[in-house]
């Protein structure tokens, strides 16, 4: 299929940062030409008008938990080992097959609606296929995993799984889901932190990421008590420890980072470890604020993620975007993390952190045809005078008109197309409850 979107305000994040008026060509799942357009290439094309619109890179969300939406409101007021312990885990342990696909589309939904288009997922110990069957339906751009937890003190028999299972379990989900649907679904290894997770089993999964050339996600120094457990376990912390074992590396994504030691710092900076960067949850649960202009200064690849709906308790870039910029200015100035950097983060640099920079994360002709129609011609983004400003600190989600993934049409005019919307609010409550009462 041939598409064109024509006359809308096109913000490339190409290498020059180029912002133009014009149009964008797309043939397939690909973009073919953007700027000015010959009359033959409108032959036989689906035409988008775009004209008062906004046209962006589709939003690339770095760490979230599809299986946690169904959670949320529901574990409110807690630090991150009582939260996990008291709320999460077990609420996680008692998910069926039909209450982990209710909480996955429920969050697909809402991130699409947000302009959303590619997100790297952690899911629970079990009833992984469940979470990629709601994302291969979704449409949306997609790694995910399995929560790996074969050494976990405090998590209930329902998430307890041996080291050999976990492996063999995640093994199983690569060959059945890794490139699915025209490679837009990837598999990624995910061992949920040093706590929950032997020695022998992180080895295991860096040798076999090294083979495969498969990311390895997981969760690093994100509150000061669950550092001083590694470092007591260890006698090193969280990177430190992962840098020991040789884990570190292009290919390992850590979420937040915020208690980092300089020999951390360093580590990071010299492996080429990608940090992913969550403020919503960071500050809801007391964790803390990731030093990410320091990070970004020393040339580490920082990207953002709305984490689980029970620790934001939303999913919106849009929120994302305006607190990683609001959070640090207090601590490190006014300068420290502009607008422009903070719309990087969330595209294009989204995309150097799941190593697909070549693919996706700017407007350019060879690239997916991953793209987000905005409208700020709203009394609360007016004036448009700098467009990284207005999207960042002015422009709300409900502000995303249209939403294309792989050259398909998965929102229009605020209408999903993929996930009846309705349908999903009405099972939420009786979903909700039954798995309550399997806790």
């Amino acid at each position: 299929m041939k598409r064109i979107i024509k006359n809308g305000k096109i913000v490339t994040m190409n290498a020059a940062r180029e912002v133009v008026r014009g149009d964008i060509l797309i043939e397939g799942a690909a973009i073919k030409k953007v700027g000015r357009l010959n009359r033959s290439d409108f032959k036989n094309a689906k035409i988008m008008d775009a004209s008062g619109l906004i046209v962006s890179p589709g939003f690339v969300q770095t760490h979230v938990h599809l299986c946690q939406t169904l959670f949320r409101n529901l574990a409110d007021d807690l630090e991150l080992l009582d939260w996990l312990k008291l709320k999460i885990w077990p609420f996680e342990g008692a998910h069926s097959p039909h209450s982990i696909a209710l909480s996955a589309r429920i969050g697909l939904a809402e991130l699409i609606k947000c302009g959303t288009t590619t997100i790297m997922d952690m899911a629970s110990v079990h009833h992984t296929d469940q979470v990629f069957e709601e994302i291969e339906k979704s449409g949306i751009r997609a790694i995910c995993g399995k929560a790996m937890m074969d050494d976990c003190t405090g998590a209930p028999k329902s998430l307890t799984e041996s080291m050999r299972w976990s492996i063999d379990e995640s093994l199983r989900l690569k060959k059945d889901w890794h490139g699915k649907s025209n490679g837009r679904i990837q598999f990624a290894f995910a061992p949920r932190f040093v706590l929950s997770c032997s020695e022998k089993l992180l080895c295991e999964v860096r040798d076999i990421a090294a083979d495969e050339k498969l990311i390895i996600h997981t969760h690093s120094s994100e509150n000061r008590s669950e550092l001083d457990e590694v470092i007591r376990r260890y006698q090193m912390s969280n990177i430190e420890y992962f840098h020991h074992i040789n884990l570190t590396g292009e290919r390992l994504c850590l979420a937040h980072c915020i208690w980092l030691n300089s020999k951390e710092m360093d580590i990071l900076q010299e492996t080429q470890t990608k940090v992913l960067h969550c403020p919503s949850s960071n500050l809801k649960l007391g964790s803390g604020i990731a030093p990410v202009p320091e990070m970004l200064d020393r040339g580490i690849t920082v990207s953002l993620g709305a984490d689980g709906a029970p620790c934001n308790n939303n999913l919106d870039v849009f929120q994302e975007m305006r607190l990683a910029a609001l959070i640090q200015k207090p601590r490190v100035g006014p300068k420290s993390l502009t607008a422009e950097k903070v719309f990087e983060m969330a595209t294009i640099q989204g995309a150097r952190a799941l190593g697909m920079e070549k693919e996706i994360g700017s407007i350019e002709p060879g690239k997916k045809a991953d793209l987000v129609l905005i409208d700020l011609e709203n009394v609360h983004s007016m004036p448009e005078e700098n467009i990284y400003s207005s999207i960042i600190y002015s422009a709300r989600s409900t502000d995303v008109k249209t939403v294309i993934v792989d050259g398909k049409v998965v929102m229009k005019n605020r209408e999903l197309r993929t996930i009846d919307e309705q349908q999903v609010v009405k099972n939420i409550r009786p979903q909700i409850k039954k798995l309550l009462n399997r806790i």
